[in-house]
């Protein structure tokens, strides 16, 4: 296997340049600069945590600022990003509601702090769960979602590293959902910001949720842990996370004068230096942004891996012994093991970031062909494959893609070149109702465009596919999906 070796990025122009001298001489003393991890031992490579950024525009995907945006680096608490799009995927699915309960484990209740305290067996309700990840960073809160979700902490890990993929964020591998220490939780810069556009994209009705500023929770209020919401001009989001390891990192989005950028900034020596960097950044970067219409289609993901999780009983769990604070807890923490052996095979692949639209894109293995099934009958729902947690390390999640959806016989219709699709649901009905509700809602949009399910089968589990035919052109496609988002569905226009 090859070693790593972190590539310092790219700085545009010579006040930026400045800028990030700046950024470096704030964050990195004599001593930090000489203090190396290594990510799994092994000569001349590993981790090296000290500090990355980058920022790119939202409109355009150009890069406005980027250092070290391709070292591998822990999200900490960022992680709860990921977390939370899985969450809202469920709920665009109809599997939950915001009332529905999330029942808490003896092992979700033995995280280390941040966390809310619950006990085990106690509920707490979606929307309860979504705050309380967004204001505290709940470590017990992350993991009861994905217990709830897939059954154990260890296989939603795995999920959240298939979703990570398909997204195009081909450096990320998760090992838990809340981010607490473990040398095989890792990312980079650059696939934050894939992220960070992601779930503004995908979840523009949920997303909003990033902007709360307190959180009333039986009793108590808890403030978010985000000091550039209401002080910095723009920002409306999204997640800070603080570990010994990873430093203090934060995912910023932030909109002005219909200028839009979203920023990353891992490893800061300090909550404050931190929020400090990220408001120098945010302000030197917004007006550079592009101010004209979207040039980028929105991110999407690469191939649909999503399936119907169910809940399993009595999953094995292993617990990370070790404990981790978000910004703004007394509480000590402890520097994660780092186990001994080779460095990680890590190539980039650039290639997996493919939206619909771009020059030269494809879709990969999976597409649907020109004829697709409408209305087909519905079969039973599977569960995920039995398993602990994954002995695959990051060294071969590049590997061969899993074979993709394939369509079920049916009947037939012929899709025009572009079709919008919502999302896929676990079962017809609710794809029908949601191709329904947005037709209903989104007026005059949809008039002439003709609702169809594509039932798609993967790995002994069904997914019906929610669309709107009636597009020959990208950009028809693409406005009428606008128009659903400000109707406060998610969406996507993609070739058929």
């Amino acid at each position: 296997m090859r070693s790593h070796t972190p590539r310092v990025g790219r700085v545009p122009a010579l006040p930026a340049a400045i800028a990030a001298a700046a950024v470096l001489a704030a964050l990195a003393s004599p001593a930090e600069a000489r203090r190396g991890h290594h990510h799994r031992g092994g000569g001349g490579g590993g981790y090296n945590p000290p500090y990355a950024a980058m920022v790119v525009d939202v409109k355009t995907g150009k890069t406005l600022h980027a250092i070290n945006e391709d070292s591998l680096r822990h999200p900490a608490s960022i992680t709860k990003v990921m977390t939370l799009y899985m969450l809202f995927e469920q709920l665009e699915r109809g599997r939950y509601t915001l009332e529905s309960p999330l029942t808490i484990s003896s092992f979700a209740a033995s995280q280390a702090p941040s966390k809310l305290g619950l006990r085990p067996g106690s509920t707490i309700e979606v929307e309860e769960a979504i705050k309380a990840i967004v204001t505290k960073s709940a470590n017990d809160v992350a993991c009861a979602i994905g217990e709830n979700i897939a059954g154990s902490e260890s296989r939603f890990a795995e999920m959240m590293t298939q979703k990570a993929k398909a997204l195009g964020m081909s450096r990320t591998h998760y090992a838990n959902a809340s981010g607490l220490p473990d040398a095989d939780q890792i990312t980079t810069a650059r696939d934050l910001t894939i992220l960070a556009r992601a779930i503004q994209d995908r979840f523009p009705r949920y997303y909003k949720y990033f902007q709360t500023r307190s959180f009333a929770f039986r009793g108590r209020v808890i403030g978010n842990h985000n000091r550039l919401l209401g002080n910095v001009q723009g920002v409306d989001g999204i997640k800070t996370g603080y570990t010994r390891d990873s430093g203090f990192n934060l995912m910023t989005a932030a909109k002005l004068d219909d200028r839009q950028i979203v920023a990353i900034v891992l490893g800061g020596k300090s909550g404050a230096s931190r929020d400090r960097i990220m408001a120098d950044l945010v302000r030197q970067s917004l007006p550079r942004a592009y101010a004209g219409s979207r040039q980028t289609p929105s991110t999407i993901e690469v191939a649909e891996r999503a399936r119907p999780a169910v809940v399993a009983d009595g999953a094995s769990r292993t617990r990370t012994q070790v404990a981790s604070a978000d910004d703004g807890e007394d509480v000590e923490t402890t520097a994660s093991t780092l186990r001994a052996g080779q460095p990680l095979d890590i190539t980039p692949n650039r290639s997996a970031t493919t939206t619909p639209g771009s020059a030269g894109a494809k879709w990969r293995s999976g597409a649907l062909p020109n004829s697709a099934q409408a209305y087909a009958a519905t079969s039973g729902p599977a569960a995920f494959p039995s398993g602990g947690k994954s002995d695959a390390r990051l060294a071969s999640i590049d590997g061969p893609r899993a074979e993709a959806p394939k369509p079920v016989a049916g009947a037939k219709i012929t899709p025009t070149a572009w079709v919008i699709q919502l999302g896929a649901m676990d079962d017809e009905d609710k794809a029908k109702s949601m191709l329904a509700e947005a037709r209903s809602r989104a007026g005059g949009t949809l008039s002439k465009a003709s609702p169809y399910t594509v039932k798609v089968e993967h790995g002994g589990a069904t997914l019906f596919r929610a669309r709107f035919s009636g597009f020959a052109e990208q950009d028809t496609a693409q406005d009428a999906c606008n128009a659903l988002k400000r109707s406060g569905f998610s969406c996507f226009a993609t070739r058929s």
